[in-house]
């Protein structure tokens, strides 16, 4: 089944053609426009693990289907490129690295509907093989984290007892994650730390004996966070600091005199620079306070160098962490690369894998080669060989309110500056997230369709600084209104965009922002709004995470605060048809957030559409589901743009 594409679109006409049913995978013979079926189709690897002997790394391979939820395959090969051979790991196994030895892998297994510690031998290994060693705790275990000279594993866990009445009912509590560890061999193991059961992230010291650890206060019964940094061991735990926000990504450093986390000190929970603090306790330092981007995530290795993932604009690099100092380590040309996986024992000089990609290529690996990365893997090569990618640029501007701002612009294949063009707004998710110049599937399809995709990294994404960031702090509409629609007056400006063919979609912080604009402004023909925010009230209670870094105001206390930018309170307001894309079981942003601006819109005579996808989470698994979606967009601009 195959989506059919329009032919090259009239000058005069600036229409998107219906994508049309999905008939089949897999064209064949000459180059196409990139489709739904090639982003089903699309094989994209990541780095999981490297051995001990620095040699030979585990990767996994993801691609869709016609049906059903993602497809992994699981591949190893040596860090030179050679050796490559496909791995079928029980179904049930999730591995998350290599034993000490190098023979066997460790991870979790799903089991009596619990994920269990587990560890597979590497020799004969096929899907119906069962584990050499288990370990099962009462609900199950969520990580699994080797000591550096491999004898012990940290494990973090549910340590409640099962409800017994847990296939009837479901008690709203606030979740728990403590700390068990267990021998290499599974004969003792032992709970650390009894009184932490907040644990969000451990690492282990360097002489195996202690565990840096990061915990907060959980969602339910707190209003604000409040995260803490301690020291446990088998013995118990001591408090080294205490910070009134988020942090995340701990690890040793300076030989075990100092940790290293990130943190941030605006009022969003979004940790965007690198602190330390002694082990020995006291104030915790930002090292990084003048840094214009974001630190994102960072690790150590077990000789002790902290890399840290740092989005600058569009892009994001690895740069090392030394002395207080960040210096850039490592780039991908015209993309990105995540932060470096590695064999997690002290044995050897550790041997880096990325994952790296770009607007041209799926995500890869890729290893170090005379102080550069060279890409050793090509998954996606074959998937793209039969496409014709749309061009892909960084773009700036300055907003009619004076902030400057970046963007990416995907143009159509055969783009004519002479020309005219329908635009797509496309807002990123969030809002404390940004777009990098990766491969974007929906992108390339919209553009493959005639239209100019613009996503512009409006006030509140990370990129640009921790004020760039935080300046939407009880600005969460109005703000990001001005900067997402600026990128319409840009577009327009530079002759690319037909301003009578305005479209905006979104999905998550980006669906919130589809939604609020179209209660602001009529110039958009057409509008989609996935999974968004349309209720701040009742939002900021019922996500399964923390929200009120928007606006730690009360909703009881202060309703209009949150009023002010819900865009059910204006419906009345709305002439652009929008259509409204949730999962029934999203519990990001609950699925009755777009069913109540559905209802309200419906009965005022509006033109709107809502179509719910049964079981989706906050953005579908099932393949399907997920061709369904560009589907309805489809069908939607093709009635309301044309």
């Amino acid at each position: 089944m195959a989506f059919k594409l329009r032919n090259t679109m009239p000058q005069v006409a600036p229409i998107i053609l219906l994508l049309g049913a999905i008939e089949g995978f897999g064209q064949t013979g000459a180059k196409h426009p990139f489709g739904p079926e090639d982003w089903a189709a699309l094989q994209v690897a990541h780095a999981v693990a490297v051995a001990s002997d620095g040699n030979w790394i585990l990767y996994e391979v993801n691609h869709g289907a016609d049906q059903g939820p993602e497809q992994t395959e699981w591949w190893m090969i040596q860090s030179d490129g050679t050796g490559r051979h496909r791995v079928d790991l029980p179904r049930d196994f999730s591995p998350a690295g290599f034993t000490f030895q190098g023979d066997s892998l460790y991870g979790t297994w799903r089991t009596g509907g619990k994920s269990q510690f587990a560890i597979f031998g590497l020799r004969g290994i096929t899907e119906q093989s069962v584990p050499s060693i288990t370990v099962s705790l009462p609900r199950g275990v969520r990580t699994v984290t080797p000591s550096p000279d491999g004898s012990e594993f940290a494990l973090t866990f549910d340590p409640r007892p099962p409800d017994p009445l847990g296939d009837v009912r479901t008690v709203e509590e606030p979740e728990q994650a403590a700390i068990y560890v267990v021998s290499a061999d599974g004969s003792r193991g032992a709970r650390w730390c009894e009184h932490i059961n907040r644990v969000s992230e451990v690492a282990w010291s360097s002489d195996d004996r202690s565990l840096a650890v990061l915990s907060s206060t959980p969602k339910i019964s707190f209003h604000t966070i409040t995260s803490f940094v301690d020291i446990c061991d088998c013995e118990g735990s001591r408090r080294v600091a205490e910070r009134p926000t988020a942090v995340g990504s701990i690890a040793w450093l300076d030989d075990g005199k100092d940790l290293a986390f990130l943190s941030t000190s605006t009022h969003m929970l979004t940790p965007d620079h690198v602190w330390t603090v002694s082990a020995a306790g006291g104030e915790p330092v930002d090292r990084t306070p003048a840094l214009v981007g974001s630190a994102m995530q960072l690790t150590s290795d077990p000789q002790g160098r902290v890399w840290v993932s740092v989005q600058g604009g569009v892009q994001q690099e690895i740069d090392s962490f030394a002395d207080g100092v960040l210096t850039p380590a490592y780039k991908w040309a015209a993309g990105n690369v995540a932060l470096p996986i590695f064999a997690p024992y002290a044995t050897r000089a550790a041997s880096l894998v990325f994952t790296v990609d770009d607007p041209m290529h799926a995500p890869n690996l890729a290893t170090v080669d005379s102080g550069t990365l060279k890409k050793i893997t090509e998954e996606d090569q074959d998937d793209l060989a039969a496409t014709i990618l749309a061009d892909v640029r960084p773009v700036t501007w300055t907003s009619k309110h004076g902030i400057a701002l970046e963007g990416i612009a995907t143009f159509p294949a055969g783009f004519d500056p002479a020309r005219h063009y329908p635009l797509i707004v496309f807002p990123h998710s969030g809002p404390e997230s940004n777009d990098t110049l990766t491969l974007n599937p929906l992108a390339q399809v919209f553009a493959a369709n005639g239209y100019i995709i613009l996503q512009p990294e409006y006030l509140g994404s990370t990129g640009y600084g921790s004020a760039f960031m935080e300046a939407i702090y009880q600005h969460r509409g109005d703000r990001t209104f001005q900067d997402v629609d600026s990128a319409s007056d840009f577009a327009i400006a530079q002759g690319w965009a037909d301003p009578r063919h305005l479209c905006i979609f979104g999905w998550s912080a980006g669906g919130f922002i589809a939604a609020w604009t179209v209660t602001q402004t009529h110039r958009y023909r057409a509008a989609i709004d996935g999974a968004g925010v349309t209720d701040w009230s009742s939002f900021i209670w019922t996500s399964d995470t923390v929200q009120t870094d928007y606006d730690e105001r009360w909703p009881d206390e202060d309703p209009e605060a949150f009023r002010r930018f819900s865009p059910v309170m204006y419906a009345k307001d709305i002439t652009t048809p929008l259509l409204i894309l949730h999962g029934t079981r999203d519990e990001r942003i609950p699925m009755y957030q777009g069913l109540e601006l559905f209802q309200t819109m419906a009965a005022r005579g509006k033109v709107v559409r809502m179509v719910t996808y049964p079981g989706s989470p906050h953005f579908p698994v099932l393949w399907q589901q997920r061709l369904n979606v560009l589907r309805e967009i489809s069908n939607w601009l093709t009635q309301h743009n044309s």
